[in-house]
């Protein structure tokens, strides 16, 4: 894997320690692609909220997603502003496409359920 900025190994070990979790790969790769509420993590992976939200704070905390408030939602993206940005952007863009997903989240009007306030 080769970026225009040297990762020094122990902060590589980290971000790969927070990605080696299938759902929060997953979400990562989610976020590239679309801004994602909380509700829509909990019909995406079919767990509960308690339990997205866990796995949402170790992305957030370590920097990888950012979240923005909007009333009583909160929605996740990807951290463009990390400074580890393009080595995450390594990993996931070898990852096949979780656009599906959402396809199959708005085909079932959930989409927006929750999130339009």
């Amino acid at each position: 894997m080769i970026t225009n900025e040297t990762i020094e190994l122990q902060t590589a070990a980290n971000i790969l320690k927070i990605l080696g979790d299938k759902t929060r790969l997953a979400m990562v790769k989610i976020v590239s692609e679309n801004e994602c509420c909380v509700c829509e993590f909990v019909d995406l992976f079919d767990m509960s909220q308690p339990a997205v939200s866990q796995h949402l704070r170790k992305l957030r905390d370590s920097g990888i997603v950012k979240e923005r408030r909007k009333g009583q939602w909160i929605y996740y993206s990807l951290n463009t502003s990390y400074p580890y940005y393009s080595f995450v952007l390594q990993i996931i863009k070898e990852l096949p496409s979780q656009h599906y997903r959402i396809e199959e989240l708005e085909a079932q009007g959930k989409r927006v359920t929750c999130c339009d306030e």
